[in-house]
């Protein structure tokens, strides 16, 4: 048993009886901290940018969904309904097509009802086969639902944002509302919605009876569109969308959105654009051109930024193998120049807050 091994087992054990997996909880939070920094390799900037622009608060790292880092229980409230990803005409939700769930990273074969519930966040993983949806009913607290065609996925990670001496572990898909307590205080269930079809919901604080009626506002017989104010039309070479998520927790002060490409084996780059009323600017020395318009390639070589928009940021990561792994022989990964092509085909909407001019 390793040192860290044993320091899980003395934390938990001082809180539950019986013998603890270590092996399943390291794997799944070694797991987790991977898609972490698969995802937000540019965390700290981020999140800093968004403390000192936005005002946010409990920023941390990303979730596992891919959204950007502020816990789902911890976001403060719009004062602005944030936008309602559109339904997706004739595609069947969840329920009726659970093998669909995280194949399509433009489509949530989920929803909830937006005359109950206020959309936060929303994100696909195709390379996950995962969605997930971040949601507030009656101004309360926010509650995030995750779901799978596979039971893995779900139980498989522990509780983001939970410290791990807390995490709930394992899930039954019972619907049994499952409570965890010290430093993160809140309630977590898992159930099978529809046979082939598994969930988890989460949140913090301790109100059943609202988590049971925010649950409620879920609905699985629905598909809505992952549409954002960013639309790539140029892509490299063998290269496919493979996630799409969007941040509007704090819209229209604030947004975020990320996608994610993927070329086999292993490149992955990331696509951020950041929006924020009160930027004033960012960096304005450039040392490329993109398209005919000035671009910054940051010191590391593995991120370029197009200037010039206003109150945003635009970037692309690109470059590095997958954090915890080495990059096959033969694979170079995205380059500049692959970067270079996504930003200057990158199209915004003419208006970042108006969702109707993201189509």
């Amino acid at each position: 048993m390793t040192d860290l091994d044993q320091r899980i087992t003395s934390v938990l054990r001082e809180r539950a009886e019986g013998e603890i997996d270590t092996h399943r909880l390291l794997r799944a939070s070694r797991t987790r901290g991977r898609r972490r920094q698969l995802r937000r390799r540019a965390a700290t900037g981020t999140a800093l940018a968004l403390v000192g622009v936005l005002g946010f608060v409990g920023v941390t790292g990303p979730d596992r969904t891919g959204l950007p880092g502020r816990l789902p229980w911890t976001a403060a409230t719009p004062t602005v309904t944030p936008p309602v990803p559109p339904r997706a005409d004739g595609v069947p939700g969840a329920a009726q097509r659970p093998e669909l769930v995280g194949t399509d990273p433009q489509v949530l074969h989920l929803g909830v009802d937006p005359s109950r519930a206020r959309y936060l966040r929303w994100a696909v993983h195709s390379s996950n086969r995962f969605e997930s949806i971040q949601f507030s009913v009656g101004g309360g607290r926010s509650v995030l639902v995750e779901v799978s065609g596979s039971a893995a996925a779900i139980d498989e990670f522990l509780l983001d944002g939970v410290p791990l001496e807390e995490a709930v572990i394992p899930l039954t898909f019972d619907g049994a509302v499952q409570e965890f307590g010290g430093t993160a205080r809140g309630l977590v269930t898992a159930w099978q919605p529809a046979p082939g079809l598994y969930a988890r919901a989460s949140t913090l604080g301790g109100d059943r009876t609202a988590f049971a009626q925010a649950v409620d506002a879920v609905r699985w017989d629905e598909a809505r569109r992952c549409v954002t104010p960013l639309r790539l039309s140029t892509l490299p070479a063998g290269a496919t969308l493979s996630a799409c998520s969007v941040e509007a927790t704090a819209f229209p002060a604030g947004l975020q959105v990320e996608l994610t490409l993927h070329r086999e084996p292993s490149a992955t780059m990331w696509v951020r654009l950041l929006y924020g009323a009160q930027i004033a600017g960012g960096t304005t020395e450039s040392n490329r051109v993109v398209g005919g318009r000035p671009a910054y390639l940051y010191p590391d070589g593995t991120k370029l930024e197009l200037l010039g928009i206003p109150k945003a940021h635009l970037t692309v990561d690109f470059g590095a193998p997958l954090p915890g792994t080495e990059r096959p022989e033969g694979d170079p990964g995205f380059s500049e120049a692959d970067a270079t092509g996504v930003l200057a085909g990158a199209q915004l909407a003419k208006d970042l807050t108006d969702p109707d001019t993201w189509e």
